[in-house]
Parts: structure tokens; C-alpha cells; sequence
């Protein structure tokens, strides 16, 4: 069964984070974010997967969980945002003057309490500068059938999953990329075994410079462009970073 993706849920949800983060201009240009656009990149992922329930595992406030809940509001899903007590107030009022205090749910327990509660994660965000990040990336019950588990500041050699998902047995199916946009981020695609579950890597500058090319998204910046979308026949998902010299 070839891998759902919807175009429209991803450039909608993109747009909109894109336009909150401009009015919530002093939270959404956050030094700890790699770069700008990572937030509108992880807000159109987990929209265009159809992503149900999204945790975001993160040790302070983050415009990542406006991003997420952006995304949800596409999907009819919810945000399960754990964070420390102490970061609270100040997330809350970042969520409610965007608008999407419905799409989110706060915790404030350890991630280690709070994490077992959440079966089937569709998307998973955890900011990689908490604690003991391996333990919680590893505690994740990701959808086995398909899934994203994104690993964020990943700095100082620090390391993601890498594709290693625990669980699933030869039918789970993993690939795990670095930096698709930025540094310090891994983007680990999980999948049932098969064609078209998870998408093999294509080849970069195979036709990518094309912003007009049906069924994808494209973003520049001054060195570079992100581009995601879904091959139509195949249903494949591809996510690539493209040097603005190609």
C-alpha cells in the first residue's frame, strides 16, 4: 500500500506557520532553532503525512509546538507538548495568542512518566539538549505502519535513532536522514515493509530545480532550497536539500 500524502494539508500548514511565526516574531526567532524555516519544514511534514498525534518532547519554549499545532489544525489531530513546569506559562501564551490552544495538550510531568501514555505516535519531536534524549527517543511507540520521529539540536556529536527503531521485527521498515534542512536535525521515516511504505531515497538534481513540479514544495533560502513532496505514481515520499549551486 503505497504511502498517503496530502499536498494540500502540507502547503496549508505551511502557510499558516509561516504567517503566525511573523506575527510571534520574538518566539519563532529563537537562536536554539537551526534555521527559520525548520519550524514551516516540520509543520508541512506532519500535515502532509496526515499525522494524528504528534508529541513534542522539549526542554523549553519552542516555536516548534506552534509549527505542530498548525499542523494538527490541518489534520484534525493534537499536539501532546511535554515540557518542564517552569516553561509552561510562557508556552501556553504562545499557543493561545496563535489561535490553537484546541489542538494542543501540555504535560508537565517527566517524559519518562509521561511518554508510556501515548501508543501509535504518528510524529514524534523530541529537542535532543534534554536530559537523557537517547532514553525518550527510544521509548517512543511510533505508528508502525507509518510514522516520522524527528531528533532537533542535535549538536556536539550527538546522535539520533540513526534508523535504529526498536520493535516491528524485519516488517519495520527505517531510514533515517541527516540535516535535511539546517544542522542538528535527524529525520527518521518509519514504515511497514514493502514497496512504497517508506520512500527510498531519489537522487538529488534529478529534476528538483523545478519549483513548478506537481505534488511538491519547494523553499529557498540564500544557500540553499528544501524540497518535499510525493512522487504520484508511487506514492513515495521524498524530502531533499538542495544547494542553490545545483
Amino acid at each position: 500500500m503505497a504511502l498517503e500524502w496530502s499536498q494540500k494539508s502540507a502547503a496549508n500548514a505551511y502557510l499558516d506557520t509561516l504567517k503566525l511565526c511573523g506575527k510571534q516574531k520574538e518566539e519563532c526567532s529563537s537562536a536554539e532553532t537551526p534555521e527559520p524555516e525548520s519550524n514551516e519544514f516540520l509543520s508541512a511534514l506532519a500535515a502532509g503525512m496526515s499525522a494524528k498525534l504528534i508529541v513534542e518532547v522539549t526542554s523549553e519554549v519552542s516555536p516548534s509546538t506552534v509549527a505542530l499545532a498548525a499542523a494538527a489544525r490541518q489534520t484534525g489531530g493534537k499536539v501532546v507538548c511535554i515540557l518542564p513546569e517552569p516553561e509552561l506559562d510562557t508556552s501556553q501564551k504562545a499557543i493561545d495568542d496563535s489561535g490553537l490552544n484546541d489542538m494542543v495538550e501540555f504535560r508537565t510531568e517527566d517524559p519518562v512518566d509521561v511518554l508510556p501514555n501515548y501508543e501509535n505516535i504518528d510524529f514524534s519531536l523530541v529537542d535532543c539538549k534534554t536530559e537523557g534524549y537517547p532514553r525518550l527517543l527510544n521509548m517512543l511507540d511510533v505508528n508502525p505502519r507509518r510514522s516520522v520521529v524527528v531528533a532537533n539540536n542535535l549538536v556536539e556529536g550527538r546522535k539520533g535513532l540513526g534508523g535504529n527503531v526498536k520493535g516491528g521485527g524485519r516488517k519495520l521498515k527505517v531510514r533515517s536522514m541527516k540535516h535535511p534542512i539546517g544542522k542538528g536535525m535527524e529525520v527518521t521515516m518509519i514504515g511497514k515493509g514493502g514497496n512504497g511504505e517508506c520512500g527510498k531515497k531519489d537522487r538529488v538534481g534529478r529534476g528538483l530545480s523545478r519549483s513548478e513540479r506537481k505534488g511538491s514544495l519547494v523553499k529557498r533560502t540564500d544557500k540553499s532550497k528544501w524540497v518535499f513532496g510525493v512522487d504520484e505514481k508511487s506514492g513515495e515520499e521524498h524530502i531533499f536539500r538542495v544547494p542553490r549551486s545545483l
